[in-house]
């Protein structure tokens, strides 16, 4: 896949491409799919030791997962400059375009849309216990702006990197407030699940506020102490503890739910129909008002794709916090990780073939 246009050498430009890692992730999901169910089926009394390893009585907060989404997120934290958000003033537009779709109609499309295929279209096959499940997993991954992989995206499209950092990391700061409240919200107003508050709240204080925490003290002290140039090395070093980390959760979670999977696969293909449709309703529409305003093709790219992608690590733990690993909820949030690398890069491909609808002296 090529970004881009010539280079201001006039050498043609370089093909931008994932590492094999990010180009194949939802291969590496299907075999951490496979290779959960097999252990759930075949080790079931040592995955069911694993599953009751919670932080408190009733906590619902899975000690195992807990670790390693902590090591998925911290390094993804340590990215995060919010002293970048400073210098947002000057071009305002597309950081309040991603903020309105993100939050005012992003989790708000997904309810609806959900709510129309899981309590109506697709009810005679999924029932309404199911039925409520799916919609809160839905709705849960929806809340969830995505952080780490925007980044992969934003430069494919030869987004402005700055720029995306700061949209980034204003809505990780709005996401400690509102995530709880909007996930509350919708779920009790959409289905008969009881949401317990205080839950929500331990999982945004858990896979938010502390990992948050520890990469900001930690990047300041490490920027300060050992430089630019060190710590970015350092980020490297930690790229492969990340996706080992979240192969590993992977592989637990579906360990967890290999009894729901197994029977339920073609509720899998459900459940993708309605988080397909509002991830291009929400793309498109952040990507057009992006257009309309004349927001500059380098920042309307990554806010599209912000616009379209999702905090998984984030919305999986939080579906399990609330109604435990081998809920409806945990899978619908999974399904959300077996669609996005795919969908991602057909985003990724209109916008670059749509770039001339960006004129290059428009200004933000």
């Amino acid at each position: 896949m090529s970004a881009g246009g010539p280079s201001p050498s006039g050498e043609a430009p370089v093909p931008k491409r994932l590492n094999v890692f990010e180009r194949y992730l939802s291969l590496w999901v299907a075999i951490c799919m496979a290779v959960g169910i097999f252990v759930g089926k075949m080790f079931p009394v040592a995955v069911d030791a694993l599953r009751k390893m919670e932080f408190g009585t009733d906590s619902q907060i899975n000690i195992p997962i807990a670790v390693l989404i902590w090591l998925m997120i911290y390094p993804m934290m340590l990215k995060v400059d919010f002293t970048s958000i400073l210098g947002v003033r000057k071009k305002p537009k597309g950081l309040i375009v991603t903020l309105v779709v993100n939050w005012l109609v992003k989790p708000f499309s997904m309810a609806l849309i959900g709510y129309l295929f899981f309590k109506h279209l697709f009810l005679p096959w999924i029932g309404p216990e199911l039925a409520d499940q799916y919609l809160a997993g839905t709705i849960i991954l929806a809340a969830a702006p995505c952080t780490a992989m925007v980044f992969v995206w934003s430069y494919l499209t030869d987004g402005d990197p700055a720029y995306t950092l700061v949209q980034v990391s204003v809505n990780d700061l709005i996401m400690l407030v509102l995530f709880a409240p909007i996930v509350k919200f919708l779920v009790s107003g959409a289905s008969s699940l009881h949401v317990p508050f205080m839950v929500l709240v331990y999982a945004v204080v858990f896979f938010i506020v502390i990992p948050l925490a520890a990469g900001v003290v930690s990047r300041a002290w490490l920027i300060r102490a050992k430089g630019n140039a060190w710590f970015e090395e350092f980020l490297a070093v930690l790229h492969p503890v990340t996706v080992i980390a979240l192969l590993a959760t992977l592989v637990c979670i579906f360990a967890f739910q290999a009894d729901n999977i197994t029977a339920r696969s073609f509720h899998i293909l459900l459940i993708a129909v309605p988080i397909l449709i509002q991830v291009y309703f929400n793309s498109s529409l952040t990507y057009g008002l992006m257009q309309w305003l004349k927001v500059p093709h380098a920042v309307a790219a990554p806010g599209a794709l912000i616009g379209a992608s999702n905090f998984f690590e984030l919305a999986v733990a939080t579906a399990i916090a609330l109604y435990g690993p081998g809920s409806g909820a945990a899978l619908a949030t999974v399904v959300g990780v077996l669609v996005e690398v795919p969908v991602m890069l057909s985003v990724c491909s209109v916008c670059n073939r749509t770039r001339h609808w960006f004129p290059a002296e428009a200004g933000d």
